[in-house]
């Protein structure tokens, strides 16, 4: 395997990947291109987890580990180098599969959002979350508009009754979807288009035209109303949604998401330079909890239905 690729070079240029990414990781594969035992042990890690079918990523990842050891390079550069080898046999896949080249592109920009996440965090170029791409090359997760869709069931154990009187029950069929840290703002007019265009890819799997979206995340802790603004796009997100359960936390494990490496710290040391940034500091600060939820949107193809 040519691991420094003309595909993998174009590929970082797309998304313009920051400098000091594109250095560090031509660096790597150029080594792998020249340290024959290296790149050997890396074809079998890169080969083993997408022949005959992307699965058990984790397995993989742990060689990556090990091989991150054995030849003295960082853990997150070398798993993002894992992904970019993976990333022409995914293009293939989606060619065989007739599924187009934009939504490719589309939904691979994902790796963008993990590296500058792992830089302004760890302060590295790569990536601290691999095992997440599971989805992306199994060709199970897809990028239409803001959001990331994938097909999932309704697990809890309880039926949920929605305002227009719709059940859900164990393993009633749902899209769910994550929302990627673009920096897209969650405006109405975003949203809406992610679900209209998700709605178009999915509809077939809900044959009376009534499609139920999924989502966990917490972006849905419910009482984010008691210390974000009114205009908040995090309230108007939350706002779509039934909430059929959330729970509070004592410790607040996304900080990082909001804060980048402060969030790692004691609260009166997280990052207050934005409103965002301020509100949630400051409701820590308070003696508030933070917490998860997750929520519901049924949608008929045009507009949520309550």
């Amino acid at each position: 395997m040519v691991h420094y690729s003309e595909f993998i070079a174009s590929f970082m240029d797309r998304y313009e990947y920051p400098s000091e990414a594109v250095e560090a990781f031509t660096r790597v594969l150029k080594r792998l291109d020249s340290e024959k035992e290296f790149g050997d042990k890396m074809d079998k890690l890169v080969e083993g987890y997408m022949y005959p079918w992307a699965d058990n990523m984790q397995e993989y990842l742990n060689g990556v580990i090990e091989l991150s050891k054995e030849y003295d390079e960082n853990e997150c550069t070398l798993d993002f180098v894992f992904l970019l080898l993976c990333t022409p046999i995914v293009f293939e896949r989606y060619k065989e599969k007739g599924i187009s080249e934009e939504l490719f592109w589309d939904t691979m920009a994902d790796m963008k959002y993990k590296l500058i996440e792992c830089i302004k965090c760890e302060e590295v170029p790569g990536t601290f979350v691999a095992g997440w791409y599971n989805g992306f090359f199994k060709l199970e997760r897809f990028c239409y508009g803001r959001f990331q869709f994938e097909e999932v069931t309704y697990d809890f154990n309880f039926e949920f009754v929605t305002k227009s009187g719709r059940k859900l029950t164990a393993g009633q069929k749902t899209i769910g979807f994550h929302i990627p840290s673009s920096g897209i703002p969650l405006t109405d007019e975003v949203r809406l288009d992610a679900y209209k265009k998700a709605y178009q890819q999915y509809k077939h799997l809900f044959p009376d035209g009534i499609m139920y979206f999924w989502c966990g995340s917490w972006l849905l802790y419910p009482r984010h109303k008691e210390f974000l603004p009114e205009n908040s796009n995090i309230l108007k997100f939350i706002g779509d949604f039934e909430i059929v359960s959330s729970e509070p936390r004592d410790k607040f494990n996304d900080a990082w998401r909001i804060f980048a490496k402060s969030g790692y710290k004691a609260p009166k040391h997280w990052a207050d330079d934005t409103s965002m940034r301020r509100a949630f500091k400051q409701h820590v600060l308070n003696g508030g909890k933070t917490g998860s939820g997750n929520g519901v949107i049924v949608f008929d193809g045009e507009k949520i239905i309550k």
